[in-house]
Formats: C-alpha cells, sequence, structure tokens
C-alpha cells in the first residue's frame, strides 16, 4: 500500500496520520524516538505492510506482471492500489476525498518536525494534491517518474504504463477483493495496539 491507503487505515487523529505518513520515512527501533501515539500508528504502518505483502491476493496480482518486471512489481503495485483507492473512494470511505485530503494537509503542514525527506516533500505534496491526484491515471506516468529517479535502476520502470493498461481491469479486481480484507485487518490491528 502507498500513502493515500496508510492515512485512510491508520485513524484520523492528527497523531495517527502523521505516523501513518511516517511509515515510509521513519527506520529502525521506536522505542521512544516519538509520543506513543505516532509510534504505535508507525507499527500499524509496519504491520499493514507486512500482511500486504503476504496476503495471497497480492501475492497473485504481482504474479500477473511479465516476469522481468516481477523486482519492481510490488512498487508499481503499491501506487496502483492507491489509485484505486482514490478512484473509487466513495466504496470505502463515508467522507469526501477531497475533505479528507486537505484535512491531512493542515495537519501534516503544522508539523514542525517532519522526517527530513518528508520535511522537504511536503510542501509539494500538499500544494499539488498528489493523493488526490492518485484517481487520474495519467498521473501515475509522473509519480513512476519520480520513484524512478530515486532507483539505482531507474529502466525497471520503463513501459510500466502500458502494463497497467493492459492489466487494469484484473488488478482493479484485486484491488476490489483484497481491500476489504485489509480494512478488516487494519481496524483489528488498530484495536490490539490501542
Amino acid at each position: 500500500m502507498n500513502y493515500l491507503a496508510h492515512l485512510h487505515l491508520g485513524g484520523p487523529a492528527p497523531q495517527q496520520l502523521l505516523g501513518s505518513l511516517y511509515g515510509d520515512f521513519v527506520k529502525g527501533t521506536l522505542q521512544g524516538r516519538f509520543t506513543p501515539e505516532l509510534e504505535a500508528a508507525i507499527r500499524l504502518h509496519r504491520h499493514i505492510d507486512s500482511y500486504t505483502d503476504s496476503h495471497p491476493l497480492v501475492l497473485a496480482a504481482l504474479a500477473r506482471f511479465p516476469s522481468e518486471r516481477r523486482r519492481f512489481a510490488g512498487i508499481v503495485l503499491d501506487v496502483f492500489f492507491d489509485h484505486c483507492l482514490a478512484r473509487h473512494w466513495h466504496d470505502y470511505a463515508d467522507q469526501p476525498l477531497a475533505d479528507f485530503t486537505g484535512r491531512f494537509y493542515r495537519v501534516l503542514l503544522a508539523e514542525p518536525q517532519l522526517p527530513e525527506r518528508l520535511a522537504r516533500i511536503a510542501p509539494y505534496m500538499a500544494a499539488d494534491d498528489w493523493l488526490g491526484a492518485y484517481g487520474d491515471f495519467a498521473t501515475l506516468e509522473q509519480v513512476f517518474r519520480g520513484i524512478a529517479r530515486r532507483l539505482s535502476r531507474p529502466e525497471g520502470l520503463a513501459g510500466v504504463m502500458t502494463e497497467l493498461e493492459r492489466l487494469y481491469q484484473p488488478l482493479l479486481g484485486d484491488f476490489r477483493e483484497f481491500y476489504p480484507q485489509l480494512q478488516a485487518f487494519a481496524a483489528a490491528r488498530h484495536a490490539a495496539l490501542a
């Protein structure tokens, strides 16, 4: 799962929203580095990633990609699943997506001590509505270009949009089957971590 899904699953409180995103920017042990609520949200993020990475529906979705893409298929699928969530947000949330993302951006920009890389991108994320933009399939091309710049082998994402166009309907079906299960898992883990 990518940014939007983690934020959706992590809880509505400001510390939960921040921790849901920090999970992609904070590595290593957590004991005492952040507030207990923030650390719980980072742990939930890690549990969601582990659950997702080993789930049979996700493994089947990854197998849809050509073998030469498999090394990068997890990255592609994370982004595509955020697209599916943004595109079909009303099926999984009561609050309009623009309201959800607007509130999150206000929380994000009000935090004075973001992790270093997140602090650099936060203003752009909010100004360009990265989370809401996931709903537009064409936006994914820009997302993959940005990811490719950070990879040691950027050519690993070359041609990915053509593959996603071909695989769009089967992968959307995979998302629709998997996401409610992930919501249930996150709710149970959230309760256990509280």
